[in-house]
């Protein structure tokens, strides 16, 4: 009875851990603050999917190349404590949220290729 209970335990455990949806996580660095919440962000560890982003991007204001980033789409979301230089913890949002919040139509060049992300520490 005793090796039935633990057995029992033990296989509760392993079902509910399957049952976690399982999360990504990934290194970023916010390479470009421009104007409007147009930022770039470049993936500095993580396997991403290469369809999502730009494996190379030229930033056409000063022909400065890029490797691995994309556009930052998730804008409502993004905390105004990260600047221009820093690296971060994301996730890559399976459900983005609206982005219903004001953004000024100022231009600065951002890849074409956008993500809805969302910051975690």
């Amino acid at each position: 009875m005793k090796y039935i209970f633990t057995l029992f335990i033990l296989l509760n455990i392993s079902c509910k851990k399957a049952e976690l949806p399982e999360v990504e996580n990934f290194k970023g660095k916010l390479v470009i603050q421009g104007i409007c919440m147009n930022y770039v962000i470049q993936i500095v560890d993580g396997s991403v999917n290469p369809t999502l982003f730009e494996q190379s991007w030229v930033n056409p204001s000063n022909n400065i190349t890029y490797k691995n980033v994309f556009g930052l789409a998730s804008i409502c979301t993004f905390p105004s404590n990260i600047k221009e230089g820093d690296e971060f913890y994301f996730t890559i949002s399976k459900n983005p949220i609206v982005q219903s919040c004001a953004q000024c139509k100022a231009y600065s060049p951002i890849p074409a290729k956008k993500i809805y992300i969302e910051i975690y520490n």
